[in-house]
């Protein structure tokens, strides 16, 4: 096989990049870049090929970096990156790259849009502007918009998740914001009350399938799907370990196949449930859940994986990755069925995304 594969890989202390050929067998890690900032994701413009990461702190400052040469080379900007009122922006959270465009989202949550490779960024003010964001609340880690999913198949649809104010979606490219949280359902810490408000969720995770109506969502209070976009959610939780995990990621081309990472409960350790790590795929669109383990260690397990930190790539059978808050990255060539530990001993690793280049 001629591919080339690249896990782009962003940690506390920069980027890094695991790059084997289209057996994925093999792996050899390169880095860290980005001067060693603290970088929360690190994506590849599918078009281009261009590799973006965004992070910072209030003491080091912001930039997206970018490189058009798979990392030998970085730029870096972040002008009309600013907040737009008196909290100041102290990170970008994510990142998303489709059709010509490239998406930023900040701490305090804010949404930013380049149409120049990321030399400069404007805001989103349709999403600034709606009526319920006076009402966000924060979620542990802030305000943050920590996903951005477009549709491959039509620039003007995209959503974004934010803890905890839920998800939103554009179907105009941004100008205007709906939220979609419809079935998504919230526990009072206290009392364990439920409910099912039209925004104020902690979502974790989103997922959009091949086909662009199939989304998959991981969150606080439990796993959801959505046959139609986000309008509606249902919990798919039976059969899993735990309501409480961060990432998710779909198939390239089922949409009824996706993986999820739980974890042992948001006041447990916020570890691999049993300490004992699985990654559990379905097959049917989250009506069961097989867990799997061949490969990942057994006892003593204690990492989490974060919220873009599970991955996977374009090959057949799809390659899915993850990496761990205690520097561990893993690999599957064969869909999950087997594992193994293709670098370790890295910093915090927030974020995984693949490249796969012909």
């Amino acid at each position: 096989m001629g591919a080339r594969v690249l896990l782009l890989i962003g940690t506390g202390k920069g980027v890094f990049i695991c790059e084997s050929d289209g057996e994925r067998r093999d792996w050899r890690l390169r880095g860290p870049y980005c001067d060693t900032w603290p970088i929360n994701h690190v994506i590849a413009d599918p078009e281009t090929g261009a590799i973006h990461a965004g992070g910072g702190n209030l003491w080091a400052g912001l930039d997206v970096w970018t490189s058009h040469d798979f990392g030998a080379s970085w730029t870096r900007s972040a002008e009309g990156i600013a907040p737009l009122d008196d909290a100041p922006i102290d990170s970008v959270w994510s990142l998303a790259a489709a059709h010509g465009a490239l998406w930023a989202g900040t701490r305090p949550a804010t949404l930013f849009k380049s149409t120049d490779g990321g030399a400069s960024f404007a805001p989103v003010e349709g999403l600034s502007a709606h009526p319920t964001r006076p009402d966000w609340p924060a979620g542990g880690a802030g305000l943050t918009l920590h996903h951005i999913v477009t549709d491959p198949g039509d620039p003007d649809r995209l959503w974004v998740g934010i803890s905890s104010a839920g998800t939103f979606y554009s179907d105009d490219g941004g100008a205007s914001w709906r939220t979609r949280n419809n079935g998504v359902r919230v526990l009072d810490w206290q009392t364990g009350e439920e409910s099912f408000p039209e925004f104020g969720n902690c979502v974790h995770g989103l997922a959009l399938a091949p086909g662009g109506a199939v989304m998959y969502q991981q969150g606080h209070n439990g796993m959801f799907v959505s046959d139609d976009g986000g309008e509606e959610w249902r919990a798919v939780d039976a059969g899993l370990p735990s309501t409480f995990g961060f990432p998710v990621a779909v198939h390239p081309r089922d949409p009824d196949t996706a993986w999820l990472i739980p974890l042992n409960g948001d006041v447990k350790g916020r570890y691999m449930p049993d300490a004992r790590a699985a990654v559990w795929r379905t097959r049917d669109r989250g009506n069961s859940w097989q867990d799997l383990r061949n490969g990942l260690p057994q006892e003593h397990c204690y990492a989490a994986v974060l919220r873009q930190a599970l991955a996977r790539d374009r090959l057949d059978p799809a390659g899915v990755y993850f990496g761990t808050n205690s520097g561990a990255l893993f690999a599957s060539a064969d869909e999950g069925d087997s594992w193994a530990c293709v670098a370790r001993d890295l910093p915090v690793i927030h974020s995984v995304e693949t490249l796969v280049l012909d």
